[in-house]
């Protein structure tokens, strides 16, 4: 009896695995097993006679062959629980490439009271959505339901990060709750992709006394890079330059150099990992034709975090001025910046991606106190433009 319900249960395992394989070894491997458990069905090993002894259980004498054949039978089965397992972890782990690839869904984190990261997040949002059908969520500092990027105790939906792909941040001193923050921490630390704008390196800001202080300067530098520093002042610009070595890497496709109206960020710190795509020259004053003074520092970069539970690829730069957005090169590095981070690089062609602006794009200018949008509320920000 005990023979036949094992039989019947190896006719429905092997059923259930062989519609999740596609691996002809691991095929292989399952029928081998299967007929090593019905040649030891009878209950007997094929040992030789003259070294086999018997015991008295319950009065009948019995082979202990029998029982080292049931004891192999359990082994192998559990053996066998364990493949199915991974078969079907590999399974899922190969339907989300899949998916991936065909809609990946982009969660924008915005946050920032001085460079409008709620209105040139919107507008790369719209480029993904728009023209590549990338499926996409922009959350947002609310206070009573409105967009308030002075607001840093509060960015409402950061749960949808759960299910997303990637991760973009555009973020400056925040001071997130604990509810609130570790649906980010979680994300970095997922090996899922990433990638950063400007103020992101000093994305939050708590006090000395506080549990999450290591999140000001520690954890910007691990998963982006680099920390905050300092940067060469406000009245000031930066021109851009591309990194020679790397001139060939594909989020530099139809990137040529461009004058951005960001003040530049110094970079002493940036990892040692960290791949150099452009980099930047401090110009004194606002336009472009400026002298050049202080050190050159990198301005974008890619590298690879390693969280807790997989490798990230993160893009970043210190570059995000809402000014600078109006210029290609910037959007064609960001666009392609993000499809790098999604492992997506081999479908940006060599003159660069389209990135030509979906709807409008007419950004507040820089600066603190009320100088964003007033009065605008998520649930009227059309995503997809007819």
């Amino acid at each position: 009896a005990l023979s036949g319900r094992f039989a019947r249960g190896m006719n429905a395992l092997e059923a259930r695995l062989t519609s999740d394989l596609t691996s002809p070894a691991r095929f292989g491997y399952i029928s081998t097993m299967k007929a090593l458990i019905q040649t030891g069905s009878s209950g007997r090993l094929p040992v030789p006679p003259e070294k086999r002894f018997l015991v008295n259980l319950g009065g009948q004498m019995r082979s202990s062959c029998h029982v080292m054949s049931l004891v192999l039978k359990s082994m192998i089965s559990i053996a066998l629980c364990l493949l199915l397992a991974s078969c079907q972890s590999d399974a899922a782990q190969n339907e989300r490439s899949r998916e991936l690839n065909e809609t990946p869904h982009i969660v924008f984190v915005t946050g920032d009271e001085e460079y409008r990261s709620e209105e040139s997040m919107l507008m790369l949002a719209r480029i993904l959505a728009n023209r590549y059908d990338f499926n996409v969520t922009v959350l947002y500092a609310l206070t009573d339901g409105i967009i308030d990027p002075n607001r840093q105790d509060n960015i409402e939906g950061l749960e949808v990060l759960k299910d997303a792909d990637m991760m973009v941040m555009y973020t400056r001193f925040r001071r997130l709750p604990a509810e609130q923050v570790a649906h980010i921490l979680e994300f970095a630390e997922s090996g899922r992709p990433m990638a950063g704008f400007r103020t992101s390196v000093i994305a939050f800001r708590y006090g000395d006394d506080h549990p999450n202080r290591h999140l000001n300067y520690e954890w910007p530098q691990r998963v982006f890079g680099l920390p905050w520093i300092s940067h060469h002042g406000a009245q000031n610009s930066t021109d851009v330059f591309i990194h020679e070595e790397n001139q060939d890497h594909p989020v530099l496709s139809g990137v040529a150099p461009f004058h951005g109206r960001s003040w530049l960020y110094r970079a002493n710190k940036l990892l040692d990992d960290a791949e150099p795509l452009l980099y930047g020259r401090a110009v004194g004053g606002s336009e472009p034709g400026g002298d050049h003074f202080s050190d050159p520092h990198t301005i974008a970069w890619v590298h690879r975090y390693e969280g807790e539970h997989g490798t990230s690829r993160v893009f970043f730069t210190t570059l995000g001025h809402p000014a600078e957005f109006l210029d290609e090169n910037m959007r064609r590095l960001s666009i392609q910046g993000v499809f790098w981070a999604l492992g997506m690089e081999d479908q940006i062609p060599p003159a660069g991606l389209n990135v030509d602006i979906v709807g409008e794009y007419d950004p507040n200018p820089s600066g603190f106190g009320r100088r964003f949008k007033p009065d605008m509320r998520p649930e009227d920000i059309d995503l997809i433009i007819e």
